[in-house]
């Protein structure tokens, strides 16, 4: 069975765009594939958080561990400086890793969603659109 709901905000119409931070190019590239239906841009490192306000992401998919040397900061410490940011903090975090403990690097990232690397496209596809729905009902974020 399949509902249809009318979008009355035009906003909620268009693609949502989703930012990808993962210094491997191959996960980059299969996360933009699967996740095509969507407006998804990757880059290989944290920098464009110092730009948010100009990429306007509705999601972010963030890789615990950056090669970015300059910076030392995991995908843990980025999550909770986006989470305890006001300007920030609406957006949807999932962080993704290979490591066992990935569930309690989110969790003390404030992070909204993990994935252990391998993932599946059901389990990606799953966590965004969640996330993402969870968004259009809540009143604080539209």
């Amino acid at each position: 069975m399949f509902v249809v709901t009318m979008i009355s905000n035009p906003r909620k119409a268009m693609a949502r765009k989703i930012l990808v931070i993962d210094d491997d190019k191959s996960v980059r590239d299969i996360i933009v594939y699967i996740l095509k239906k969507f407006d998804v841009v990757a880059f290989e490192d944290s920098k464009i958080l110092k730009s948010l306000d100009k990429c306007k992401p509705d999601l972010i998919i963030l890789d615990n561990w950056l090669t970015e040397w300059a910076s030392d900061a995991t995908g843990e410490q980025l999550s909770r400086e986006l989470k305890t940011n006001p300007a920030t903090r609406h957006i949807p975090v999932i962080i993704i890793s290979a490591v066992s403990n990935v569930k309690e690097i989110a969790s003390a990232g404030l992070a909204d969603a993990y994935l252990h690397k391998p993932f599946d496209r059901k389990s990606l596809v799953g966590a965004v659109e969640n996330l993402l729905s969870a968004m259009e009902f809540d009143p604080a974020v539209n």
